[in-house]
């Protein structure tokens, strides 16, 4: 798989009509630099929406499509469009429509994966983080199952089951990459029991389908306007479905998939258990399509920008690794410190309040950096506990502080806080702290 990420090379443009609104719409993809991931921009509202879980409600896969929203906006169906992301590795892209739905012109990938080729497709120097599977991961709904399981590469395996003799049980089992996606799985339209029709027309859906973009399957017959492009196109088109749905984990997968019955629904259900497990395996080292790295070391002067304090209660020096939940921090021990003249004269040993105060610095700068100005915020210490002071800090020492965010809820925190002298553990505490406007 490859290691590095993907955009497209120059502005390509596409018009037509949504499946379900009916409405027309144009649209226009453009390169995005790394770490962008893939946005929609829906040029009506003047609004983004990142593709990610985290934009994709309760009920994102419910009613034959996956909708994803920001606020009062949102942009449905956009499975198909994704799906053909993935099939051709591009990572950051930006879309920009002017209706809720992307056009649907054939009821498959295909349309979108040759507009991106005409497009040109770019490696960027940035890698990919992928969610590498090393454990099951399974869910069960309804006679539907889901289970991610380890494997070095992407593979989908799907079983679909109807009563209908023109579908019946159909399997399929595929490693997904650029050529087998463009070639077995792209061209599969999307495809409807006649019997489902009436009660989707009643629900507002289809408003823009036909016979041009879906295959309507009525008692062992099919009807579209060509014929069937696989004789198991129906299985194929659910692989495709998945394929799209789980771009919303916001990482590339290395596993095997392996799905029966599912649909949208369980799709979404699954990303989000899949990003949980990353989250959970990965910590704060884990990247996102959509995050741009953060700065991840600050000097005394960069240190200043973001804490009021000032000499001589400025006690963090610098900053050597910064991540969306932890901190390393480092404060140089000199003789010339103020408190040594009085604590324990004659036996320098650095207050062990100053120690935690010291570990709290270094903790504001990770949390004023967790979103907005920071200079426009303060963090004040709500309650320190657990607290326990292992050995003495003495002149010449260096300290090393150690954080990771546990928790953050509106504008409190919660953080655990730890300090060394090379490998040695000295001090650590639980900190509570709120995070306030200047």
């Amino acid at each position: 798989m490859r290691e590095n990420q993907r955009t497209i090379e120059s502005e390509v443009t596409f018009s037509g009509v949504g499946l379900h609104t009916g409405v027309p719409v144009d649209m226009r993809f453009r390169p995005a630099p790394a770490n962008t991931g893939i946005k929609f921009h829906r040029t009506d509202l003047d609004v983004e929406i990142v593709a990610d879980i985290a934009n994709a409600p309760d009920l994102a896969g419910s009613i034959r499509r996956t909708i994803l929203g920001s606020g009062e906006s949102r942009v449905s169906t956009v499975e198909h469009v994704l799906a053909a992301a993935v099939g051709l590795g591009i990572d950051n892209m930006i879309i920009d429509l002017n209706a809720e739905e992307p056009a649907e012109p054939d009821g498959s990938a295909l349309p979108y994966v040759e507009l991106l080729r005409t497009a040109g497709l770019v490696e960027q120097s940035e890698k990919r983080f992928f969610l590498e599977i090393r454990k099951p991961i399974s869910l069960q709904e309804n006679g539907i199952e889901l289970i991610a399981l380890p494997h070095d590469g992407f593979r989908i395996s799907y079983t679909l089951q109807y009563d209908d003799p023109a579908i019946g049980t159909q399997h399929m089992v595929i490693d997904v990459d650029e050529d087998t996606f463009i070639d077995q799985i792209a061209p599969a339209r999307t495809f409807a029991l006649g019997s489902e029709v009436a009660a989707l027309k009643e629900m507002g859906l289809i408003k823009g389908g036909s016979y041009d973009n879906a295959i309507v399957v009525t008692e062992g017959l099919t009807k579209s306007n060509e014929p069937l492009r696989f004789d198991d196109e129906f299985v194929r088109h659910k692989i495709l479905d998945l394929i799209g749905d789980l771009f919303l984990t916001g990482l590339p997968i290395k596993g095997h998939i392996i799905a029966h019955k599912s649909g949208h629904s369980t799709n979404v259900k699954l990303a989000r258990l899949l990003r949980s497990y990353a989250e959970t395996k990965y910590g704060p080292t884990m990247k996102l399509r959509h995050e741009t790295p953060m700065q991840t070391q600050f000097d005394i002067h960069e240190i200043m920008k973001i804490l009021p304090h000032r000499y001589p209660f400025l006690l963090v020096d610098r900053i050597i690794d910064l991540g969306p939940k932890h901190v390393t921090g480092i404060k140089n021990v000199t003789m010339n410190e103020p408190f040594f003249t009085g604590h324990f004269p004659g036996h320098p040993i650095m207050p062990a309040v100053l120690i935690i105060e010291a570990m709290a610095q270094a903790g504001g700068i990770l949390l004023l950096n967790s979103g907005g100005n920071p200079a426009e915020k303060l963090v004040y210490f709500m309650g320190i506990d657990n607290a326990k002071f292992r050995k003495p800090v003495l002149p010449g020492d260096t300290l090393r502080f150690e954080l990771k965010l546990i928790r953050l809820k509106t504008r409190i925190c919660k953080m655990r806080g730890e300090a060394y002298v090379g490998d040695d553990l000295v001090a650590e505490a639980d900190l509570l702290s709120t995070i306030v406007d200047r």
